[in-house]
C-alpha cells in the first residue's frame, strides 16, 4: 500500500503542459520552494471541446525532461485506457480525474499495474460512490491508491465548488489510504487557495495538490485559480 515520505506533501504544477519553457520553470520553482512532486496535465478533460486538450504525449516527454532536471517525480492525469501503457512506464503517480471517477474499464486496467493511483472525487458522488472507485482498482490486485477531496457541486454560487473537509475526514477514517486535498478546483480562484490549504493541513490531510503556473493570467487552462511563483513560494513558506 502506497504512503507518502512527507508527513505533509506538496505536489504541486500548472494545470495544463504548455510548453517546455513553463513547466521547466514552473517545475524548478516547485522544486526551490520545497514541493515534492510535479503535477502538469499531459491530456486534458475539458467540458468545452474548443477549450485547449493539451499535448498529449509530447507533453508525457516535457514532463519527463522536468523530473530529469529537477529529480521531482511527475503526477499527470490519464483520460483515456488506451495510454494506460504510456502512463505506467512514464509517470510517477497516475491521477483519474473527477469526470473518470466511474470510468470503470479504466480503473480495472489500472488495478493491474503496480503504479500509484490518485483517485479523484467526482463533483456530484457521494464519500461511498468515490471510495467504491477505489474498490475497482483494488479488486485487481493494485492497493497503492491516494485519494483527493477536489469539491462537490452544491447550491453555494460564490465559489466553484464547495470542498468537503468531512470527506477527507470520513475517507481516512474508513481507509488505509492517504487522503489528499485539491483546493485549487474547488476554490476557482486564487485567493481562497491559501486558506483552504491551511484548513487542509489542520485538519488533518495528507498533503495538497496545488495549481502553480509562472504567468497566471496567461494560462491555456484555469488561470484563474493559479498561483503564481511568489504565491506559491509564500504559502509553502507559512504551511
Amino acid at each position: 500500500m502506497f504512503s507518502f515520505d512527507e508527513k505533509f506533501t506538496i505536489i504541486a504544477g500548472p494545470c495544463a503542459v504548455e510548453s517546455e519553457e513553463q513547466i521547466m520553470k514552473t517545475a524548478t520553482a516547485v522544486k526551490n520552494a520545497g514541493g515534492h512532486y510535479l503535477r502538469g496535465g499531459a491530456f486534458k478533460a475539458r467540458t468545452a471541446p474548443q477549450s485547449f486538450q493539451g499535448l498529449e504525449l509530447a507533453g508525457i516527454e516535457l514532463l519527463k525532461k522536468a523530473r530529469k532536471e529537477t529529480g521531482l517525480k511527475i503526477v499527470s492525469e490519464i483520460t483515456s485506457i488506451r495510454y494506460v501503457d504510456n502512463f505506467e512506464r512514464d509517470i510517477d503517480i497516475i491521477q483519474v480525474g473527477k469526470t473518470a471517477m466511474q470510468n470503470f474499464d479504466l480503473l480495472k486496467e489500472l488495478g493491474n499495474t503496480n503504479k500509484p493511483i490518485l483517485l479523484k472525487r467526482g463533483v456530484g458522488n457521494t464519500i461511498e460512490e468515490w471510495l467504491s472507485a477505489a474498490e475497482y482498482i483494488k479488486q485487481n490486485g493494485n492497493e497503492n491508491i491516494i485519494l483527493c477531496e477536489r469539491g462537490i457541486r452544491t447550491f453555494e454560487t460564490a465559489y466553484r465548488y464547495t470542498l468537503d473537509f468531512n470527506a477527507v475526514l470520513i475517507a481516512k477514517e474508513k481507509t488505509n489510504y492517504p487522503v489528499i486535498v485539491d483546493p485549487s478546483h474547488a476554490a476557482g480562484n486564487s485567493k481562497y487557495v491559501a486558506g483552504l490549504c491551511k484548513a487542509a493541513k489542520a485538519i488533518g490531510a495528507d498533503g495538497i495538490m496545488v495549481e502553480v503556473h509562472p504567468e497566471p493570467e496567461k494560462a491555456l487552462c484555469d488561470g484563474a485559480q493559479s498561483l503564481n511563483l511568489d504565491e506559491y513560494n509564500e504559502l509553502i513558506t507559512t504551511l
